[in-house]
């Protein structure tokens, strides 16, 4: 099953020098947060008696829904699983299925073989990928309480109303592009304080996209390149009350941050290979599992031995509790102390 799991990461679109290359971080103390020992509780068998772990299928994120429960995604049959905050499984969740393209680094030599400068260094391999539901990416909640889901190698994202059904969609099934109606292998979206939409349009081009909330085309920003403002793979994005807009560079190690306009203001630097960015309601992020000021002062780091640094996607429920979901196939829980 390791050996299994690994290989498994090793097909999910995480570069393999990636996390090798991360800059080495200072110690930071984990002052507020301890680890939960197993979330969610364990299935169940037929004679109701504890069944073993959660055979999830590469967890991608985490979000929490309006009314607090907890909503994962992973790239099994059942893409979407609900459960109450103590762990208590409620059932599947949504109406969405996720292409079974698989997104993937090209390798040095493949690269050589005819990647221009202006092309991405990853692509999408479609037919027998290996798993069923491949395209579930991330999974976000609106202040409204819709959830949303971005289906990279399908090129669309989803939203859906509280109960799980389709209500609208951004980009067309199948089809990419770089246009007002075409995205090429999404990534995440954020939801700005005046109700517009900021999507991260990351492994196959390299900008972010804004929509109104009823998915009217805006504009777009951000060129291929390693310069302020240019991006090599754009794959979180999270916004602040004021606008503002945090984009995770995640193959050049930085979180470059843009006015609600898509006008460069800075960058934080050296802060490793990122694939998860999470606002806090009190207007601090989390960065993979270390929590940042809007400076990107680290403040604290969560418990464990790092693994938490490999979180894909991930939330923070009212409360303070954060979860992380990890391509290994695990849910990590934090309580706030």
């Amino acid at each position: 099953m390791r050996i299994f799991r690994l290989a498994a990461l090793l097909l999910c679109a995480i570069p393999g020098t990636a996390l090798s290359q991360s800059a080495a971080q200072p110690e930071i103390p984990v002052i507020h947060y301890k680890s939960v020992a197993e979330w969610p509780k364990p299935m169940l068998g037929d004679k109701g008696l504890p069944a073993g772990l959660w055979n999830y299928w590469q967890v991608t994120s985490v979000a929490v829904k309006k009314d607090g429960n907890i909503l994962v995604m992973h790239r099994g049959d059942d893409p979407i699983l609900e459960y109450r905050p103590n762990g208590d499984f409620i059932g599947t969740f949504g109406d969405v299925k996720f292409s079974h393209g698989k997104v993937m680094p090209m390798s040095k030599a493949v690269a050589e073989q005819g990647r221009k400068p202006d092309m991405s260094g990853y692509q999408a391999v479609y037919g027998a990928a290996g798993c069923s539901q491949c395209g579930a990416h991330e999974i976000r909640v609106d202040p409204q309480g819709n959830v949303w889901v971005v289906d990279a190698p399908g090129q669309i994202i989803t939203k859906m109303n509280a109960a799980g059904h389709t209500v609208m969609t951004l980009g067309t099934r199948d089809k990419r592009g770089q246009s007002t109606g075409l995205f090429y292998l999404p990534t995440d979206i954020a939801f700005a304080p005046n109700g517009e939409l900021v999507v991260t349009d990351g492994y196959g081009n390299a900008r972010i996209v804004r929509f109104t909330k009823d998915g009217k085309y805006l504009g777009a920003f951000g060129t291929r390149g390693d310069g302020p403002g240019q991006f090599q793979l754009p794959h979180n994005v999270a916004i602040d009350a004021k606008g503002l807009i945090y984009v995770s560079d995640r193959d050049t190690q930085r979180v470059e941050i843009f006015d609600a306009s898509g006008k460069y203001l800075r960058q934080w630097e050296h802060v490793g290979a990122l694939s998860s960015l999470i606002m806090t309601p009190d207007q601090h992020i989390w960065a993979g599992g270390v929590l940042r000021d809007l400076d990107g002062k680290a403040i604290e780091d969560l418990p464990g031995e790092g693994a938490n640094a490999r979180a894909h996607g991930g939330a923070v429920a009212v409360n303070g509790d954060v979860y992380l979901g990890l391509l290994n196939g695990t849910v990590e829980k934090f309580v706030r102390q």
